[in-house]
């Protein structure tokens, strides 16, 4: 008893001590406290190797009393379903979502799960469930709670008796320079060329216009350059009538044969604007010829598209072609709806400064009027005022009227159709429809890129399995990955971070990045959107080691303080094509430097003699004379035979008759070995001398600017 008493005692005094060599010392003499327990135990416990239990008759079965298990452990149940996203799993497991992905880090094949909305197969998800110490639990997916059909559509067509006749709506189309705006300015009596940069539109703009006959007429003035072949499309499409304005010193170009294109596929009446006519070297009859090939049937060649020349400069024949337009518009006999409910489509969005969220709209239906209630793709608005093309305040928007709305809780992006609501609550229901039918439709695309990326990996795993097996190995030593140990990319990378004025010129820069497959250097996209440049912009482009490209937008002063201390430059631009001459500076200012040989001195061999060298191997010697610069015996040499290189290496011998020397001037002749003593050189073989030097790499993009 005293003995136990003592083993308590300095178990005690261990737990208690700190110092180390008290927890030494207090452990040696636990020790030996044990050891005596243990050999005065051990002397009670084997005094006698007699069994002393009671023992059953012969012929009697021992009875034999079944061990007790205690009760195992319970595993917590986590009801999961197939194609479940990373949040989806998380959720339904009570974990975080970076608990899923460092589960994930020892589940072979799983490198293409690594975003949140990554949609996970059913044996992947039984792994991560039973890693994570519960037991996964199928069940079928719970039924959507927003219905099939919960999306707002447009109304039917409308009683022909409340039909009014409304303005036409024209977009002027034409080749990048021709004088499309120009001509707007005229017919508006503004000044509007003068206010875009570089002189090209690179916006769309739309424009109510009161002739002088008191028709008024909608104009929707589209870009002509090649990138912005997005915006043409769109305003294609929201168009009654296309004017196509085309140089009469030009003739047909590239983007006049994409505006037909635009016009056949929405199937739109064309009016053609023969422009710049009062110019010396202007071809009238050679543009209608022009016209003619590209299946353009103008009436005074028997056909239905109007022709009219047309000075915009000038101001000569606008009333022929106002007259044209109205014409055509008679005969379409365009009418709408005042009195139902709001239907247009959207012509550009931006952030304004002072104003906020502004959206350019035709209004194609209904009235629109301040307090409605708007949808436009994921987002809607509850109109706060409206604008016309000059600024002024309007309190309503019929028909075939351009306005700009204010109330925007998002941009919605150029091209959206805009539906009215007559409630708040349905406002939220179809926007949730929306919003759950683009997840579905993300969640696809995912699934898709998945199964892609599992196919090339089991085409891979096998090709690895066929070529070990070939070796003799079939067993693969398995090591742990973790995110640092992935192996970083072995070409540059350029990050940036795209800000634009409006919706449409982001989309269009966007549109020629996707024109980019260089793999020089990687182009990284890491964030873009509408508006002035912001500190989040800032911050992101940081943690990248990125840049920031500005198009037409302002930059505080407070923001571009920050972006200096940051590090992060930010380069603005108002002209589209001389933003991506800087990307691609940029871009080159990523790549290294490459070795490249530059000849600096070329000789002719004349003849070939054999030599014996004291070794007693024959060598070859060849005489030469420079034909082109100078040749050094320091330099490299590849001797050139039938524009093949038969030899690269260095001079070994070069003379100039009995002397050794180290350089040849042009037109001396000399005798040059080389190294390789068994190369048998051959008349006019040419010995090309050259040194390796770093040349600068140039990104192979051809951005089309």
């Amino acid at each position: 008893m005293a003995t136990w008493c003592r083993v308590n005692g300095l178990l005690h005094q261990l737990k208690l001590s700190r110092c180390r060599v008290t927890q030494l010392q207090s452990l040696d003499s636990l020790w030996q406290a044990v050891s005596c327990v243990c050999s005065q135990q051990t002397r009670h416990w084997h005094t006698s190797s007699t069994y002393h239990g009671k023992k059953l008759p012969s012929g009697v079965p021992q009875k034999r009393t079944p061990l007790k298990m205690k009760k195992g452990i319970k595993l917590d149940r986590a009801l999961v379903h197939s194609d479940m996203t990373v949040t989806e799993l998380a959720i339904a497991m009570g974990k975080t979502t970076d608990h899923v992905y460092e589960v994930l880090l020892f589940i072979p094949g799983t490198e293409a799960y690594d975003f949140d909305d990554a949609v996970l197969d059913q044996q992947t998800i039984t792994q991560i469930v039973k890693k994570s110490g519960m037991v996964p639990e199928f069940c079928s997916r719970k039924k959507e709670t927003l219905e099939d059909d919960g999306d707002i559509v447009r109304q039917p067509p409308p009683d022909p008796k409340v039909l009014v006749r409304r303005p036409p709506v024209v977009t002027i189309m034409g080749h990048v320079d021709h004088g499309k705006t120009t001509l707007l300015d005229q017919l508006r009596s503004s000044n509007i060329v003068d206010k875009e940069f570089g002189g090209i539109t690179q916006h769309i703009g739309a424009f109510l216009v009161t002739l002088s006959s008191g028709e008024s007429i909608c104009f929707l003035d589209t870009p002509g350059h090649a990138a912005f072949s997005a915006m043409r499309g769109r305003g294609a499409h929201l168009t009654d009538i296309i004017v196509l304005v085309v140089a009469a010193d030009d003739g047909v170009m590239q983007q006049t044969l994409e505006v037909l294109q635009h016009a056949q596929d929405a199937a739109v009446p064309v009016i053609v604007a023969i422009n710049k006519i009062d110019k010396d070297n202007a071809d009238l009859d050679k543009t209608k010829q022009m016209l003619m090939q590209h299946q353009v049937m103008l009436e005074e060649f028997g056909g239905e598209v109007q022709a009219v020349p047309i000075s915009a400069l000038k101001g000569i024949g606008l009333t022929e072609l106002q007259e044209a337009i109205v014409t055509q518009a008679e005969l379409m006999q365009l009418k709408g709806d005042p009195k139902g409910l709001v239907e247009g489509r959207v012509v550009e969005a931006q952030i304004d400064p002072k104003r906020g969220r502004l959206v350019t709209a035709v209004v194609q239906r209904g009235t629109l009027k301040r307090g409605d209630l708007l949808v436009a793709g994921t987002t809607w608005a509850k109109v706060r005022a409206m604008f016309d093309d000059s600024g002024k305040l309007v309190q309503s928007a019929p028909p075939g009227t351009p306005v700009e709305i204010l109330g925007w809780k998002e941009i919605p992006s150029a091209g959206d159709e805009i539906l009215q609501v007559r409630k708040e609550s349905e406002v939220k229901s179809v926007l949730a429809w929306r919003r759950n039918q683009e997840l579905k439709r993300k969640q696809d695309e995912t699934w898709t890129a998945i199964e892609e990326s599992r196919k090339e990996h089991d085409q891979q795993h096998r090709a690895d399995l066929v070529a070990r097996r070939e070796k003799g190995i079939y067993r693969k030593r398995r090591e742990a990955k973790g995110k640092e140990s992935q192996p970083r990319p072995d070409h540059p990378q350029f990050s940036l971070v795209l800000k634009g004025d409006v919706d449409g010129s982001v989309d269009a820069i966007l549109d020629v990045f996707d024109t980019y497959h260089s793999k020089k250097c990687q182009l990284d996209i890491i964030h873009y959107g509408v508006g002035n440049v912001t500190e989040s912009d800032v911050e992101i482009a940081a943690a990248f080691e990125g840049e920031i490209f500005a198009f037409n937008v302002d930059l505080p002063q407070k923001i571009a303080a920050l972006a200096k201390e940051k590090g992060v430059p930010v380069r603005r631009h108002n002209i589209i094509y001389r933003l991506f001459e800087e990307l691609v500076v940029r871009l080159n200012s990523k790549l290294p430097k490459i070795e490249e040989e530059v000849a600096v001195g070329e000789a002719k061999v004349l003849q070939v003699f054999q030599v014996t060298l004291p070794n007693k191997r024959k060598s070859y010697v060849a005489g030469c004379r420079c034909v082109h610069g100078n040749m050094s015996k320091k330099l490299g040499v590849k001797v050139v035979r039938n524009n093949e290189t038969v030899y690269k290496g260095y001079i070994s011998s070069m003379k100039y008759f009995k002397d050794e020397v180290d350089s040849i001037k042009k037109e001396q002749e000399c005798g040059i070995a080389i190294d390789d003593q068994e190369l048998i050189f051959e008349p006019q073989d040419l010995i090309v001398n050259f040194e390796i030097k770093e040349v600068d790499q140039e990104i192979d993009w051809d951005h089309g600017f």
